[in-house]
């Protein structure tokens, strides 16, 4: 199946191990009635199960010259709907049918998953779920509570609109060519319970951006160009602190406090 060589540039790693695949599917869990959406699906790996599972996959693939060896691999399957698409341009609100929502899968490169992610955030009122394998590390600072070194922008941008569940790791070894690290899979949940009070989307990412933008120094430092020390005290925060030692609902609640006080 596979004889077409990896390309560097997108950071192709081709998923090989069927003990690894039927995992993944399992986790998945797919069914006929589902909208799956993968990207990246390479020569099929996770495609042609998907199929048989669901009976149709669309798919969004940059490189158009593996995209002959995913069609034949799939043997020209037609529940296979194939973007030829660049999937940090690709717009998630017009894929699929209005009022089914879809289940996003894929081995991200890990070259430009953070960037895929927060792409997907913007969509995710489009989404039920999300199952992705990344490298290990990204897993790992997706899932990572307070405190930790892991712990930092991508970890609470995720969690306040994602339940996340690291699920299992998967060694170098299985995929051709190896990479240099291990990747994991994790399954992304939208859920509300923060997303709720997050009305301007932009604006709560700036705020948590920034207040990671220089992690040794404390909230009243880093924070000084969105709000005061007070503003911070007032929202139950110690403008004395670091953002890793914040909580998502932290971080929301200090949002709140910030909006409500530009609103008055």
């Amino acid at each position: 199946m596979n004889n077409h060589r990896a390309k560097k540039r997108f950071g192709q790693n081709f998923l090989t191990d069927r003990n690894i695949i039927d995992k993944i599917i399992s986790s998945i869990q797919p069914q006929p009635d589902d909208h799956l959406l993968e990207i990246g699906p390479g020569l099929g790996a996770l495609t042609r199960p998907l199929l048989q599972a669901a009976g149709a996959v669309e798919v969004i693939e940059l490189d158009r010259d593996v995209i002959p060896r995913l069609q034949q691999n799939c043997n020209q399957h037609p529940g296979l709907r194939i973007h030829n698409a660049d999937v940090l341009k690709f717009d998630f609100a017009g894929s699929g049918e209005p009022g089914h929502k879809l289940r996003v899968i894929g081995n991200l490169p890990y070259n430009i998953s953070t960037a895929v992610l927060f792409h997907l955030l913007g969509f995710r009122q489009r989404i039920q779920d999300m199952h992705f394998m990344l490298q290990k590390e990204v897993v790992e600072r997706i899932a990572s509570p307070p405190g930790c070194h892991a712990y930092g922008r991508l970890s609470v941008m995720m969690q306040t609109f994602f339940q996340t569940q690291a699920l299992f790791t998967v060694p170098a070894s299985c995929f051709s060519p190896a990479p240099k690290v291990e990747s994991a899979v994790i399954r992304l949940l939208p859920h509300e319970q923060h997303a709720q009070h997050i009305h301007d989307c932009k604006q709560y990412a700036t705020l948590v951006r920034t207040a990671f933008s220089q992690r040794r120094k404390t909230l009243r430092n880093t924070l000084k160009p969105l709000c005061t020390a007070a503003q911070i005290e007032a929202a139950g925060i110690d403008p004395g602190s670091r953002a890793e030692q914040l909580a998502v609902t932290d971080f929301v609640r200090l949002y709140r406090g910030l909006q409500s006080v530009s609103a008055e």
